[in-house]
């Protein structure tokens, strides 16, 4: 920086995007950062593999306005219903808008009693590959973190 001119913190909500346990896959990562931050978002990528432990631990310390979790190896479902019972049983990360998306089994069709299922266990919504397009993906992502969402929640512009 030139003049002495000081750092600005970035004050765009964070969007935690993530791979769940046991799925290695990173360019469907890549591409959810990429689209969540043209939409306007800080987005911190945790990457693939990541453990259930580390997903909780990292979004607390963050406290983001949304955590986006992906897959493409067809195990998202089980992963999901693990995770989003640690997630809802954090005190901080209860209220915290929680979306899963890709392709969650492994027959690829979409099962409407599977999505009950995770948003039973506490997501928010279900994006289930070839079931929903991305301008679903978007329209949630502005329900969900809007302003009033925001309200009130410490260090988040409103």
């Amino acid at each position: 920086m030139h003049g002495g001119a000081a750092l600005v913190a970035d004050r765009r909500p964070t969007v935690v995007v993530s791979g769940v346990a046991s799925d290695a896959h990173t360019w469907n990562l890549v591409f959810l950062q990429l689209l969540i931050e043209e939409l306007g978002y800080q987005v911190v990528n945790l990457g693939p593999t990541v453990p259930d432990e580390l997903l909780v631990e990292e979004c607390r310390e963050l406290a983001p306005a949304l955590i986006v979790l992906s897959s493409v190896n067809g195990h998202g479902f089980q992963d999901g219903l693990r995770v989003a019972g640690r997630l809802r049983d954090c005190r901080d990360l209860a209220a915290t808008p929680l979306v899963i998306g890709g392709k969650l089994g492994i027959g690829g069709e979409q099962d409407e009693d599977r999505i009950g299922e995770l948003l039973a266990a506490g997501f928010d919504a279900v994006f289930q590959d070839g079931a929903t397009g991305l301008a679903d993906f978007q329209r949630f992502i502005d329900t969900a973190t809007g302003a009033s969402r925001l309200a009130g929640r410490p260090g988040l512009p409103v």
